[in-house]
């Protein structure tokens, strides 16, 4: 799997936590994020960064941000 590298627009939780609000892919499609149901480092190098497990509509996905980038695996 690559990482695709995705623009997204995020805001700031009360507890000071990153959460994502929507995706932009590179080809201009932008989807919004219903819902954040789960984030979590990588304790055994599976992944590089934090992974959030997204809702958009009703299929669950990854979306992951390293520092300031965001990406996705395809």
């Amino acid at each position: 799997m690559k990482k695709t590298y995705v623009q997204v627009d995020s805001r700031l939780s009360e507890p000071q936590q990153i959460l994502p609000v929507a995706i932009a892919w590179p080809d201009g499609r932008i989807w919004n994020v219903d819902r954040v149901t789960h984030c979590c480092v990588s304790c055994d190098g599976e992944f590089q960064g934090v992974r959030y497990t997204v809702l958009i509509g009703n299929q669950e996905k990854y979306l992951y941000r390293e520092g300031h980038q965001w990406y996705v695996l395809t």
